[in-house]
């Protein structure tokens, strides 16, 4: 069993396409961040049966509005792991997270109509690098390994060339694969999920599934 959290920073999460409904392990997740007194930013992505870029980048813009900079996390699942690199592209002088876990992003080439909007999306090495982590401990905790981890399935219908081949080599990211995962969403059996539960209790950034 996962420890319980002692990493007291904020975790901002966001869904993905259709969003996350009460039996999305996002929603387990946030409930057992609450139950720890640890602050969780999960907004309701607008429109998100059909959802257009513009309006869920304004939108992550205004959560992240007070955070600070390698002071909060990110775990970001399907098209919201797709938003964020889109949010890290142009972001400005947004706050900086320490620590980002992309969680099955559907791949760079898909077709679906619905999320058009969000491709082609920009896989900049350098960009994403240096979008996360880099900063000292933040709130007085032990300093860990910040920056941005890649997390997926072999097995993901989303992402049928492979999670490694669709991010974790063209952008150089730690990946971890989880074997026969599917989607990482509840139809795969991903409800509760103490593996990512575990990470956001941890200040390094290894995802150990």
């Amino acid at each position: 069993m996962p420890r319980r959290p002692t990493r007291t920073v904020p975790t901002v999460l966001l869904h993905g396409w259709e969003g996350s409904g009460p039996d999305h392990w996002q929603t387990w997740l946030a409930g057992q961040l609450r139950a720890a007194d640890r602050e969780v930013r999960y907004p309701d992505l607008p429109d998100a049966d059909v959802p257009v870029l513009d309006p869920w980048l304004a939108v992550l813009s205004t959560t992240l509005d007070g955070l600070p900079d390698d002071g909060f996390d990110v775990v970001a699942h399907s098209l919201g792991a797709v938003l964020w690199l889109h949010h890290v592209a142009a972001a400005g002088d947004s706050p900086r997270p320490a620590r980002v876990a992309l969680v099955s992003p559907p791949s760079p080439r898909t077709t679906i109509p619905e999320i058009a909007s969000f491709f082609p999306v920009r896989l900049d090495i350098d960009v994403v690098r240096h979008s996360a982590g880099g900063g000292g401990p933040a709130r007085g905790e032990v300093a860990g390994g910040g920056g941005t981890v890649l997390v997926g399935s072999d097995a993901d219908p989303y992402t049928p060339e492979g999670i490694a081949a669709a991010y974790g080599l063209p952008l150089k990211m730690p990946t971890t694969i989880i074997p026969g995962g599917g989607h990482l969403n509840p139809e795969a059996g991903y409800g509760e999920w103490p593996a990512v539960l575990d990470w956001c209790g941890r200040d390094n950034l290894a995802f150990i599934a």
